[in-house]
């Protein structure tokens, strides 16, 4: 038991230290707008691989308890799919929760592997920032315990983006998460992504 909480521990040390790093890049700047247009199909129009990492505080409900809510993964935007109303990009991601009585890490811990469907949408008069809604569903492992216990997961999130430059962006995020035997409780997130 004790190995699975030191790799806890030194997961969610590595995902604080790579944020921060991710986060010393230089001052964003406005995104540039292709002055001449490329001939590309249509599928390939807006499609992209973004790996993000968002640090962010759950608010457990009753009390509003903070608690560490580390969060990596990967996502894909299929062009194609940008009139989609459900979603254009998918995405799979891995989330740390605190669950005991500390902030950063405890013997209790919550790990959540999803599958998720994003749907980015512009917003007006505006380049430099868009938003996103972004459903996600999977399993959290409850660790501290003598048994490991398996959960469904739901998070239904909304947010936005602000593009530094063309593969460079900051995520802030604010999202209601549901596990069946938890009560609900939202996360303030902000996160830093490199798109190609």
């Amino acid at each position: 038991m004790m190995a699975a909480s030191n790799l806890s521990a030194k997961l969610a040390k590595t995902l604080f230290a790579a944020t921060f790093a991710f986060l010393l890049v230089p001052l964003c700047k406005a995104q540039v707008q292709a002055q001449n247009s490329t001939t590309s199909s249509p599928q390939e129009e807006g499609t992209s691989t973004d790996l993000y990492i968002m640090l962010g505080s759950d608010f457990d409900r009753p009390g509003l308890v903070p608690k560490a809510n580390d969060n990596i993964g990967i996502g894909h935007t299929f062009g194609f799919l940008k009139k989609d109303p459900i979603g254009d990009e998918l995405t799979f991601s891995y989330t740390y929760e605190d669950a005991g009585s500390g902030f950063w890490h405890s013997d209790f811990g919550s790990h959540t592997e999803s599958f998720g469907v994003m749907k980015n949408f512009g917003l007006p008069k505006t380049t430099r920032v868009s938003g996103y809604t972004w459903v996600q569903v999977g399993i959290s492992s409850f660790t501290g315990y003598p048994h490991i216990q398996n959960h469904f997961y739901d998070g239904e999130s909304l947010g936005a983006i602000v593009h530094c430059n063309l593969h460079s962006s900051i995520w802030i995020q604010e999202t209601f998460n549901k596990i069946l035997t938890t009560p609900w409780y939202t996360t303030t997130s902000i996160g830093y992504t490199r798109s190609w």
